[in-house]
């Protein structure tokens, strides 16, 4: 299946908003409750292009390029978790949402829980999909730095298949569309000086400010699913127990088979997680 085929017979919009000054790319289909989902560093709505279908269902399936990614603008300063989540109430505000339930995939998944934790008032319920080095590994921050760069600075078939393909158990699941989409945003003039304020998160002080505590993870109140999985290959399983312990009532599944976009890898299993954690917990 590729992108196209995923979209050819369904209603959708991909149009861009105004979010607090931000120009911003979204994908939009379905009705229902809002259900916003948040890519990864260095990702774009093609990442959930194998959910939109099966999720619009069931919601109101909003997906944006984040800050600085995809073909959203790129103001030039260092992107940190606040700067995210500013941008995520942006998105909110121009649509006129009151509330939504948020799905985060890496640093998607980040930023919602800040987000929440910080903005409460606008969340419905939190998926966490494979929220990305929760224990600030040095060697995973240098290689995803490392490997972002590479792929941007020298943006050629390989250099972004061997980025895509850190991001996978099956490896070949990357497909050349894949990599078609994202050479394109890499190759952007924007992207290759945006690049830097992207990975910014992956220098340790800046991260340090961000770092998963109890001091804010606390403050989530809203029912919270932690979606892991068995192959992820920035934290193991049993990383995922402490985040579990300091986001209150919050609940862990493990998507089996898949390394860190299991959304991509496992659309069935990705996508029945979220419509049964939020039909069965959250009504």
């Amino acid at each position: 299946m590729t992108i196209w085929t995923e979209f050819q017979d369904l209603e959708f919009k991909l149009y861009y908003l105004d979010a607090a000054g931000i120009k911003t790319r979204v994908l939009e289909a379905g009705e229902g409750e809002p259900l916003v989902l948040l890519h990864g560093t260095g990702g774009h709505i093609e990442a959930y292009a194998r959910n939109i279908r099966g999720l619009s269902k069931h919601f109101r399936v909003i997906c944006i390029d984040m800050l600085g990614h995809g073909y959203t603008e790129k103001p030039d300063h260092p992107y940190g978790i606040d700067s995210y989540s500013d941008h995520l109430l942006g998105v909110l505000q121009a649509l006129n949402l009151k509330k939504a339930h948020i799905s985060g995939e890496s640093l998607g998944g980040w930023v919602a829980a800040w987000f929440a934790a910080y903005h409460p008032e606008y969340v419905l319920s939190l998926v966490l999909n494979t929220p990305g080095n929760v224990n600030n590994k040095p060697e995973v921050m240098a290689r995803l730095k490392e490997s972002t760069i590479k792929a941007v600075i020298e943006a050629n078939y390989e250099n972004v298949k061997t980025r895509l393909e850190w991001l996978m158990y099956d490896k070949s699941q990357v497909t050349d569309e894949l990599i078609e989409a994202r050479y394109k945003i890499y190759t952007q003039p924007e992207y290759q000086k945006s690049v830097y304020n992207i990975v910014y998160l992956q220098d340790p002080e800046a991260r340090q400010q961000y770092t998963w505590d109890p001091s804010w993870c606390g403050k989530i109140n809203v029912p919270t699913l932690l979606a892991w999985t068995d192959h992820d290959p920035t934290s193991t399983v049993e990383e995922a127990k402490p985040i579990q312990d300091m986001i209150p009532n919050s609940e862990l599944t493990v998507i089996e088979g898949a390394g860190h976009w299991p959304q991509w890898e496992k659309v069935e299993d990705f996508n029945n997680t979220i419509i049964n954690f939020i039909l069965q917990t959250v009504k």
